[in-house]
């Protein structure tokens, strides 16, 4: 039975090693009952129905401090600070089991963890990547921005086919089983002179923006979160639960 109902989480600011050992959590346990499920099912004859219990789905939003992670094929060179720049910038650093290059998150960032069991919705993990950025780019069409994707890389960028292209928004997910963790960050009004110190998912020669940026103000992180998880819970076809 196809569970559609999502439970949104807000975390607030939160350490990302702190984020990471709630998401492995959660993701962990959603692993453990279609595991189980499974098991039960290869024990009986084929025609022989289990009654599976539904899996859960989560949307976590947060911000991090600032941080830089590098995903599991990403170059630990495109990270230009040594151990006592990142001090310096009051930073930490996490080689973690996402796909990806490098990225940063930081105050003024909203990052998204969208735990999902795709099962429950579809089992196509470039769709996943490719709705995601559609809920993204409908997010900052609300605010007037008209951003769209660059084709060979995920995310969101402005300008992705000329040499002002610029990136607002980074992905990198985990998934097993159909079980999805990790996510999406989107520069609201991040600093992003953070930036500076890496090589941008790997991509040495483009730009990175944020709505702060694009708009020439700050806006309203919460109304971000509104829009983004409208945006999400739409496409997615969920049902969140607040």
């Amino acid at each position: 039975m196809k569970n559609k109902q999502v439970q949104y989480q807000d975390w607030g600011l939160i350490d990302y090693k702190e984020a990471w050992d709630k998401q492995e959590a959660l993701f962990a346990d959603t692993v453990k009952i279609k595991t189980e499920q499974r098991n039960r099912q290869l024990a009986l004859a084929d025609d022989v129905p289990v009654e599976n219990e539904p899996t859960p789905n989560y949307l976590v939003f947060c911000e991090h401090p600032h941080v830089y992670t590098l995903g599991k094929s990403g170059k630990a060179n495109n990270l230009l600070l040594d151990e006592q720049g990142l001090q310096e910038k009051h930073a930490t650093y996490y080689h973690i089991n996402r796909g990806g290059d490098i990225t940063y998150h930081g105050p003024g960032q909203l990052v998204g963890y969208p735990i999902l069991d795709l099962d429950n919705f579809f089992t196509d993990i470039h769709l996943y990547l490719r709705t995601l950025e559609e809920a993204v780019i409908n997010t900052l069409a609300d605010y007037g921005l008209k951003a769209g994707r660059y084709e060979g890389y995920t995310g969101v960028w402005f300008d992705a086919d000329n040499d002002k292209a610029r990136k607002i928004c980074a992905m990198g997910v985990r998934c097993s089983r159909w079980v999805t963790m990790h996510g999406l960050a989107l520069n609201v009004n991040a600093d992003l002179d953070y930036f500076n110190n890496i090589v941008p998912c790997g991509i040495d020669d483009k730009a990175v923006t944020s709505i702060q940026a694009e708009l020439g103000r700050p806006v309203d992180m919460e109304e971000v979160k509104q829009i983004l998880s409208h945006h999400i819970s739409v496409l997615f076809g969920m049902k969140l639960i607040r």
